[in-house]
């Protein structure tokens, strides 16, 4: 088995995924470079000085910030409507979908067994097999709920700050957008730093940042990390 693989992503989510990826890491980029306010910028002002300088001003910056951005919000747009039924529901309902009692001790034992190790585990009375998990697990749900709520609202308040360029908008929802777009921002960001820990550090993790170049993953990963899921996918393994 261990040679055999199975298929997990499709070249489309591949697509989304790295472009979503590419798209955080440049908004994040020129985001940052925007703050020029020393109390609100979490690194200083050395960052604004050398984004504004390197792409000639402020202005520059802005709209670069403000193109990606909108590509950004029209691609995944365009892909949350264009794939309702085969990506966007599915996706919906899977990380939607728990199991309270199986969840939880699965977030307790995988908590104790990064962290500790199963001796630890052992020691505590936990048995060392982790429960069953689908094609997310609950720490992954977790994290996509509201990195999907988040993105959602950086898409909607980053159309007010762009729209108020155009159209005159009451100050008091510009000043609320700017505001709640950066409290957000800085939630998801949070969360994304501890997903690019789990899918390219954590150990036994490997397979799932590989299977998002190649598409598929070992089927003995499967099986161990999200057994659920691999029991109604198993006839696909090659």
């Amino acid at each position: 088995m261990g040679d055999k693989m199975i298929k997990r992503h499709t070249v489309i989510s591949i697509f989304i995924h790295w472009f979503n990826a590419v798209c955080w890491i440049i908004l994040l980029l020129t985001g940052v470079g925007l703050i020029s306010n020393t109390d609100l910028n979490p690194i200083g002002t050395w960052w604004p000085e050398m984004m504004r300088n390197m792409f000639g001003g402020g202005e520059s910056l802005l709209w670069i910030h403000v193109i990606c951005g909108s590509l950004w919000i029209i691609v995944f747009f365009i892909f949350g409507i264009s794939g309702i039924k085969g990506y966007t529901i599915p996706f919906i309902k899977e990380i939607l979908t728990f199991s309270p009692s199986n969840d939880i001790l699965w977030l307790i034992k995988k908590g104790i067994q990064m962290t500790l190790g199963y001796k630890v585990m052992a020691k505590l009375g936990f048995e060392p097999r982790i429960p069953d998990q689908g094609f997310y697990n609950v720490g992954q749900k977790m994290f996509a709920i509201p990195a999907l709520l988040g993105g959602i609202v950086i898409g909607l308040t980053g159309i007010v700050m762009i729209a108020s360029k155009f159209y005159v908008i009451n100050q008091a929802v510009v000043q609320w957008s700017i505001l709640i777009h950066f409290l957000v921002v800085g939630a998801v960001f949070a969360g994304l730093l501890i997903h690019v820990f789990m899918a390219s550090i954590a150990k036994g993790e490997l397979p799932a940042l590989i299977s998002m170049f190649t598409g598929t993953v070992p089927a003995e990963y499967a099986e161990h990390h999200h057994k659920l899921w691999y029991d109604e996918a198993k006839d696909q393994v090659d």
